[in-house]
């Protein structure tokens, strides 16, 4: 099975909705996404996902499955105490870069940035969610890894956020979330697209087929335009 991710497209937060731009986003993504052999598309059901998984309906006709799950990760304090950066996860990665700091710690959840940091929770949450939604795709989870029973699908596309999305490989490759935050960081309908063997009954790692693709938003008027990982 493959799974393709996209990050929503540029996006009104306020009324979480795309803008103008974030449509001509979402219309790039669907047309590069519109050879791939997609069965199923699921969705965030943030709106911001949402209309840009539409986009990507429109080449298919399949209907969006919306996923509480993948709604955005949530961060700041969890105690009211300050956090850095109010605990933005991206500025957090970075500062951890400045000061020359292992990102791929793994206790991180204790460092200065994150030990009260919400995002942690937030974060097992979501992952908690995602491992209950690939066992219905026929991946169980034991351990680091999953083990193959009936596969549903060949390939399914999953519209969520920058966070959402980091938290979701963080945990699909065992790697720290700041890692993730600061290898990847998704650009708007970035393509990230991760596959699993579909021998059943093995025990499987996932693999990376192509991360953080947004070639095909290039050259759209504006498209860096109020970059915002969120």
């Amino acid at each position: 099975m493959r799974i393709i991710f996209v990050r929503h497209g540029h996006p009104n937060y306020d009324l979480d909705c795309l803008t103008p731009l974030g449509h001509k986003h979402g219309a790039a993504v669907a047309e590069r996404l519109k050879e791939e052999p997609v069965e199923k598309i699921f969705s965030s059901t943030h709106g911001r996902a949402m209309e840009t998984a539409v986009h990507i309906d429109e080449k298919f006709g399949l209907g969006v499955e919306g996923l509480e799950f993948m709604r955005e990760i949530k961060w700041g304090s969890a105690d009211g105490s300050p956090v850095y950066e109010n605990g933005h996860p991206w500025l957090n990665s970075d500062y951890l870069v400045e000061q020359g700091k292992d990102l791929l710690n793994p206790a991180w959840r204790e460092t200065e940035q994150y030990r009260n940091n919400k995002v942690a929770a937030s974060g097992d949450a979501l992952a908690r969610g995602l491992d209950a939604w690939l066992s219905g795709l026929g991946y169980t989870r034991e351990g680091d890894y999953y083990r193959v029973g009936k596969v549903l699908y060949g390939t399914v596309v999953l519209v969520s956020h920058g966070g959402a999305s980091s938290a979701a490989l963080a945990h699909l490759f065992h790697l720290p979330f700041p890692f993730v935050c600061s290898a990847i960081c998704p650009d708007y309908t970035a393509v990230t697209v991760v596959s699993f063997s579909e021998k059943e009954g093995a025990l499987v790692a996932p693999k990376f087929e192509i991360v953080n693709d947004a070639r095909h938003i290039a050259g759209i008027e504006g498209a860096a335009e109020g970059l915002v990982y969120e």
